[in-house]
């Protein structure tokens, strides 16, 4: 399996699933949400307490807080099964919920960022955060801000 890292140790599991983020279906049978929902039931039958279901960017194809519900109750299930969960996500929401839990075997990663916005493209770990920091990245590439001056009604004000 494809590494970027010097090394890596895992425990061993009977089984490894992926659920991942998918383009959207060309044939227009269901939504994005019900084929997800559909994968994820499919995994769910197959599924045993010794798997591992890697998670990336799951159950976003919906508002951010119907995806954190949704992921939440489907996270809580799979650890209560003795299931090995690692889940990459930008729905604050599901990762600050599961962050304030506290519980010893949760290990939460970020991006590290440098004061400066610079990016060192290492994961380190820490709490959660609300932002992505997309509004440095944009000043970077198109050199203006994000948000422009607030819109004026009043010449001068």
């Amino acid at each position: 399996m494809f590494l970027s890292a010097e090394s890596f140790t895992a425990d061993i599991r009977d089984r490894v699933f992926t659920h991942c983020r998918r383009e959207e279906d060309t044939e227009m049978v269901s939504g994005k949400l019900d084929e997800e929902l559909a994968r994820m039931s499919a995994i769910a039958d197959r599924i045993t307490p010794g798997s591992m279901v890697l998670f990336n960017e799951s159950f976003a194809a919906t508002n951010e807080r119907e995806g954190s519900e949704i992921a939440r109750q489907v996270i809580r299930a799979l650890l209560e099964s003795g299931v090995k969960v690692l889940c990459v996500t930008h729905l604050f929401d599901l990762a600050h919920s599961l962050h304030e839990q506290r519980q010893d075997h949760a290990l939460f990663l970020r991006a590290q960022r440098q004061p400066d916005g610079w990016r060192t493209f290492r994961l380190v770990e820490g709490e959660p955060l609300p932002t992505s920091h997309g509004e440095d990245l944009y000043e970077r590439v198109f050199g203006t801000p994000a948000r422009p001056e607030p819109f004026r009604t009043t010449p001068g004000t």
